[in-house]
């Protein structure tokens, strides 16, 4: 009886899911941990408390689960994403199609990959909205209007206490002076 081929990104992204770590994520087929500081989760936690109240009133939930990249060794486990509250039930991961916006706070260790390897493969994938928020350089970018070739539009980068408009559905200002 002939064994089933062994399908390497998926026992990839399931080895992932499934480790005994706080949080790690794949990225272009490297395990990376996911080791936040203090000023890392102070930024998430101010823009979640600004966004709680719209996401509420909007039937959504914000969350950091998975976000798979089909047919590429990258999982991904974002800052904070916001979904529609009936996918934040699932037990995988979600497409980041399905987000309103994808939110990554830079660190020194992984700076480059928010701004560059991430910003790309959101857009190519269909996240409608990718905020950057740049803790080294004291900036947020929003971009929008994925396209297989990267986003279309690009506002900022904005100086820390700029505040940020995030497009419908949300259609709020960000306040980013406490980032």
């Amino acid at each position: 009886m002939a064994m089933p081929e062994a399908d390497p990104e998926r026992a990839l992204k399931y080895a992932v899911q499934h480790t005994a770590a706080d949080r790690v994520e794949l990225v272009e087929g490297v395990i990376v941990p996911v080791s936040p500081s203090w000023a890392h989760e102070s930024a998430i936690d101010l823009i979640r408390e600004q966004l709680g109240p719209r996401v509420r009133e909007l039937g959504l939930r914000a969350g950091s689960g998975y976000l798979d990249l089909p047919g590429t060794s990258n999982l991904y486990a974002p800052d904070l994403a916001v979904v529609p509250a009936g996918l934040a039930q699932t037990e995988g991961a979600l497409l980041p199609d399905r987000t309103v916006p994808v939110v990554e706070v830079t660190s020194p260790s992984n700076g480059e990959t928010d701004r560059t390897a991430k910003r790309r493969r959101y857009s190519q994938f269909g996240a409608p909205v990718y905020l950057l928020v740049d803790q080294q350089e004291r900036t947020c970018t929003l971009f929008s209007r994925p396209g297989r070739l990267g986003y279309t539009r690009v506002e900022g980068p904005h100086p820390f206490g700029t505040p940020v408009r995030l497009p419908e559905p949300l259609a709020l200002d960000l306040h980013t002076g406490g980032f």
